[in-house]
């Protein structure tokens, strides 16, 4: 739950029932003496006592993860590493979790498949990959879907756009400006066909508006002043931050999503599953 902030979501990622999960962190919390989460209505956060045992966890994870290697022999070193990820996890989430894990595995070789959403479900599909990470919801024969981290896409224009852009505040604003969508195919294209849907806005394609293949593509067509875009928001801090793009706020809005693992209707072996069995503990923060 200090990763995923919800006692749903970290039961689906542990395999267990919430009630496990709960009665798991109650007995942790006896054992330590002291509670080690914020409980809120609209999920949990980790206090000071959380993180600090948080950090411990993961470091003792990653020993472990060594450890297992070490015993294995330096077979279990050899071999290249096959994953496939749409393309806003890997640019933003792939690189963090290749870090940590080939840091202590330096005999591997690594092979990452970047495509849309449908690409990745059929690399998997048809086992020309094991592993996949993509975005939305996604369904497809011949493979299961498993929730891994929350997202969510993030109303954006350029710091210095126009000012029918500065001044959206509501839903009915956006049936009036461009807006910046990604290609058919893209999980993030139909995550947020969706939400709009939910939210009231009726509109596809309309003049003005623009199509891109990428994260970065959109990044720089808002820059530019062309439109709003909706990016994720593990995509943006460094822009944010620096002030070239700016969030709005569009109450009645909200374009939650998850990343997700694809993973073939056998459990996936050898380095995938490895390197699965990693990414589950030790999931990149953000």
């Amino acid at each position: 739950m200090a990763l995923t902030g919800q006692v749903s979501a970290a039961s689906r990622l542990l395999h267990l029932s919430q009630p496990a999960v709960t009665a798991q962190v109650r007995q942790l919390e006896r054992e330590c003496g002291q509670p080690l989460l914020i409980r809120t209505a609209r999920g949990v956060q980790v206090n000071d006592a959380g993180r600090a045992l948080l950090e411990y966890a993961q470091r003792l994870h990653q020993i472990l993860e060594e450890a297992s290697l070490a015993v294995a022999g330096e077979e279990a070193l050899q071999g290249e590493l096959v994953l496939a990820a749409s393309t806003t996890i890997a640019s933003y989430v792939v690189p963090e979790l290749l870090a940590s894990f080939v840091r202590g595995h330096r005999g591997l070789q690594v092979r990452l498949e970047v495509g849309n959403t449908a690409q990745v479900l059929g690399w998997v599909a048809e086992g020309q990959v094991p592993l996949g990470l993509v975005e939305g919801h996604a369904r497809a024969a011949h493979i299961r879907l498993e929730r891994y981290l929350d997202d969510e896409l993030v109303p954006v224009v350029s710091s210095r756009a126009p000012a029918e852009l500065l001044r959206i505040r509501t839903v009915e604003a956006l049936q009036r400006v461009p807006l910046i969508w990604r290609e058919p195919g893209s999980g993030t294209r139909a995550v947020l066909e969706r939400a709009l849907r939910k939210a009231g806005v009726r509109r596809g394609l309309q003049a003005g508006d623009l199509q891109m293949g990428s994260t970065e593509a959109i990044k720089g067509a808002v820059a530019l002043g062309l439109g709003v875009g909706f990016l994720s928001r593990w995509s943006i801090q460094e822009e944010l931050a620096s002030g070239r793009l700016q969030r709005l706020t569009v109450p009645g809005l909200t374009v939650a999503r998850a990343f997700s693992w694809v993973l073939p209707v056998e459990a996936p072996s050898g380095l995938a599953g490895h390197f699965l069995r990693h990414a589950r503990a030790v999931p990149p923060q953000r």
